[in-house]
């Protein structure tokens, strides 16, 4: 069984562990290079016009990584949203499907807000930390219809959003321990 362009089963997964595991002892930022592969990887072999992560901050929505068809750029890096007015909120409390095959119906039918550009095939996942808090979520999506898309491909951003998830614990991990105390100057002595 071979998935979509000939790429055995797996392989897409291998890739993107390799991409976020083995170079997580070097991340010194949450969102660094090898996501923003992955970002691509993904966009590539699902056939979606753009993908992203984001965080949820404050009531707020800010896209950290974004990775996007070129001539079609429709959103950037540090964009901001009301979080309450974005499709990625309605998947995190469930009120939209992880899923969802043609966003122009739930549009027209007041299930989905407006979009500042148009949304055909939309998959989206929550990124979840250890402590169990929602950083933001994984997004993809295409302008129009993708009938390949299917539940496998849920599977794969989910997997991906697991993976996100451990590299920015680490990267908090690391980022808390650089920062507890500061390096004493041997020759300082302090005045008397």
């Amino acid at each position: 069984m071979e998935w979509r362009d000939g790429i055995e089963p797996g392989t897409m997964e291998v890739k993107v562990a390799e991409l976020l595991v083995a170079t997580a002892d070097q991340a010194d930022y949450l969102i660094d290079g090898s996501v923003r592969e992955v970002l691509k990887l993904l966009r590539e072999r699902m056939g979606m016009d753009v993908v992203f992560v984001s965080e949820f901050t404050g009531g707020v929505r800010e896209l950290r990584a974004v990775e996007q068809s070129a001539g079609h750029e429709t959103v950037a890096e540090g964009q901001t949203d009301s979080l309450e007015t974005t499709w990625c909120q309605r998947v995190v409390d469930g009120r939209l499907p992880e899923l969802v095959p043609d966003g122009a119906v739930l549009q027209a039918s007041g299930q989905a807000p407006p979009a500042a550009c148009p949304i055909g095939t939309y998959l989206s996942t929550p990124i979840v930390l250890g402590s169990g808090e929602v950083y933001g979520t994984l997004c993809c999506f295409s302008f129009g219809v993708n009938p390949k898309v299917t539940e496998l491909d849920v599977k794969k951003l989910r997997y991906t959003a697991d993976l996100t998830a451990k590299k920015i614990d680490r990267s908090r991990r690391v980022s808390a321990e650089m920062s507890l105390e500061p390096i004493p100057d041997p020759g300082f002595k302090p005045a008397r």
